[in-house]
């Protein structure tokens, strides 16, 4: 009896089915042989940004773990999207992820940082004599952000060959480039704090949840995964105290200037661990002055000390 279509089909996906289940598992062992493989270089160097563009981001950890953000734009609302997520295991990666290209991005990511022409000879140890510093390989390489976005302004064509006829033409031009400007500063802003979440992971796992900044109209968090969490009363819902969940950098950005988030997670470090940042000694001595100044019965007077929070000098949480 000949065999149906409908049957060859069944087999057909069948077969493709138990070959594709062969293939991902194939390369999720040979992606987590090479993880293994490079797991200290990994580790030494903090992390690696390997796909950084306008929409996708893609880094491993030291933790060998990744986190992958994709940006497309909506065309409902014709604003930019983003969506990040961390990736623990090779497996996870691969669905979303050319195998080919994850290797090729960890080429290309330790080639630019090590400096390297377009035909190296690299040896097993080059990332290691090439003396790179774990804080340059989630950075920006020691380059001005915004020197960078200007440079990518000018580099792009998009300049005015004709001077303005009218002072009404000369304002309209100029507002139309703060408002670019503003949306690739906050695009490079978030890059940042992205690459901060990669490489702050593996301390987060240890030190828990640091609330850096939790007043009545702002909350910021960093998460034991490495990842920031904020929620805020924007300034046209502060009457309804309508609270607004700020899903990933790109929407932190809005609020937040990383400077000050950056700032005031140091402060908070320095509140629960007051030895951080004094000078070898400094803390014996100042138990040394305190009981003395308690025999005396000095007293010390303090003063009120204005409220701080990353968010504090934007008048109520008003979007940047």
């Amino acid at each position: 009896m000949d065999t149906s279509r409908n049957d060859q089909l069944g087999e057909l996906a069948a077969d493709a089915s138990l070959e594709r289940t062969d293939f991902l598992a194939a390369a999720s062992a040979q992606l987590r042989k090479f993880l293994e493989t490079n797991s200290t270089r990994i580790s030494d160097l903090g992390g690696l940004v390997l796909i950084d563009d306008e929409v996708d981001y893609l880094a491993v950890a030291a933790d060998l773990t990744f986190r992958s953000r994709s940006r497309y734009l909506d065309e409902a609302t014709g604003k930019w999207v983003s969506e990040t997520e961390v990736i623990e295991s090779p497996s996870e990666l691969i669905e979303l992820y050319n195998l080919a290209d994850v290797f090729a991005a960890f080429q290309e990511a330790t080639k630019e940082e090590a400096g390297l022409g377009e035909e190296p000879t690299a040896t097993g140890d080059l990332l290691r004599s090439a003396d790179i510093a774990a804080t340059d390989t989630i950075g920006l390489g020691g380059v001005d952000p915004y020197a960078a976005a200007a440079d990518d302004w000018a580099t792009s064509g998009r300049t005015i060959e004709e001077p303005p006829e009218t002072e009404e033409e000369a304002a309209e031009r100029l507002y139309d480039l703060a408002l670019a400007f503003q949306e690739r500063s906050q695009q490079t802003e978030a890059h940042l704090l992205e690459q901060f979440e990669s490489a702050a992971s593996t301390l987060t796992a240890v030190l828990g949840d640091l609330v850096i900044v939790d007043d009545d109209d702002e909350r910021l968090t960093l998460r034991s995964t490495g990842s920031f969490t904020a929620e805020v009363v924007p300034e046209n819902e502060a009457d309804s105290g309508t609270w607004r969940k700020l899903d990933g950098p790109d929407d932190i950005v809005e609020f937040y200037d990383p400077t000050d988030v950056f700032g005031d997670l140091a402060d908070t470090l320095a509140e629960a661990f007051p030895s951080l940042g004094e000078p070898a000694g400094a803390h014996e001595e100042g138990e040394e002055e305190g009981e003395e100044g308690d025999e005396e019965g000095d007293e010390v007077e303090t003063e009120d000390q204005p409220e701080t929070g990353a968010a504090a000098d934007k008048e109520g949480d008003e979007p940047r």
